[in-house]
């Protein structure tokens, strides 16, 4: 039996929807309309078009998109002005700094400048802290975004063992705490875990986000699994492909995630709910 395609790209539509109807709602109750700034360093294609994606997606939600562009030699400190400014702008609700930042600037220390109440990203220590003290921060975008689909599958996560494969701050270690709050038995592992493939065997759900083209084998899933795949790589072919070998893991897991139009387009969604939850705060 082939396993049920869970469809990011509708998931990720109709929230992009419902965040649309908030902001007319908002707007129209209290003038204030949710802003969002994405400040971009340096050149790389792909942080270019993911920035271009996320602005328009910001537009067409009827938020205030703005977008700063630097030269890939601008010094740290130029940055982190640029941070502050944006800190100190009422309408600026959200900020987000495009990584990965040029190697001469210290991503950590941009992340922490980023004021709490404005890192729609989920990055800032603070906000990662509120996550582990199950307090609400903001939830960086793309492990929301793993959640909102697993809710909209209606994926029973109480009891269950969730298995996660890689410990980013990015992703791995947030989804695990997320998976954690929704009473999950989680079991947190990465590329050199002994006997990786009998772990992710284990699993009820699998979350795959180690950044290795298919390196999940479809005789590690265990019959019937959800399979959730973050990974966006490129294989030999330079064919884009996911961290699972999505072939062979549709013939046993029940539910998955295709590369792309899974998880990928949630992340955007999620951007835009969290910038839409931060114009709200404000206000309070």
């Amino acid at each position: 039996m082939t396993a049920a395609l869970i469809d990011g790209k509708a998931i990720a539509a109709s929230v992009r929807a419902e965040v649309k109807t908030k902001v007319a709602e908002l707007v129209a109750r209290t003038g204030v309309r949710p802003g969002l700034t994405v400040v971009l360093v340096g050149e790389d294609p792909a942080s270019r078009i993911y920035v271009r994606n996320k602005e328009k997606a910001a537009d067409e939600a009827g938020f205030l998109s703005r977008m700063i562009e630097l030269p890939t030699e601008t010094e740290e400190r130029e940055l982190l002005k640029v941070v502050s400014r944006l800190n100190a702008d009422p309408s600026v609700h959200g900020i987000l700094v495009q990584l990965p930042l040029p190697k001469h600037i210290d991503s950590g220390k941009v992340i922490k400048a980023i004021d709490p109440a404005k890192d729609v990203d989920g990055l800032n220590p603070v906000n990662a802290g509120l996550l582990f003290a199950g307090d609400a921060g903001f939830i960086p975008c793309t492990p929301y975004g793993v959640m909102r689909m697993l809710d909209h599958e209606k994926i029973e996560l109480k009891g269950k063992h969730a298995v996660v494969v890689g410990r980013s701050n990015l992703v791995g270690k947030p989804v695990a705490m997320l998976l954690l709050s929704r009473h999950a038995t989680v079991t947190l592992c990465h590329s050199r875990t002994e006997d990786l493939s009998s772990v992710v065997r284990s699993g009820d759900v699998v979350i795959a986000a180690v950044g290795k083209a298919r390196m999940i084998r479809g005789s590690w899933i265990k019959p019937g699994a959800v399979v959730i795949d973050v990974g966006i790589n490129r294989d030999d072919q330079g064919k884009l492909c996911g961290d699972i070998a999505f072939d062979e893991a549709k013939e046993v897991a029940g539910a998955i995630t295709p590369v792309p139009g899974g998880v990928g387009p949630m992340t955007i969604a999620m951007l835009l709910q969290n910038t839409y939850e931060a114009a709200t705060r404000s206000l309070k």
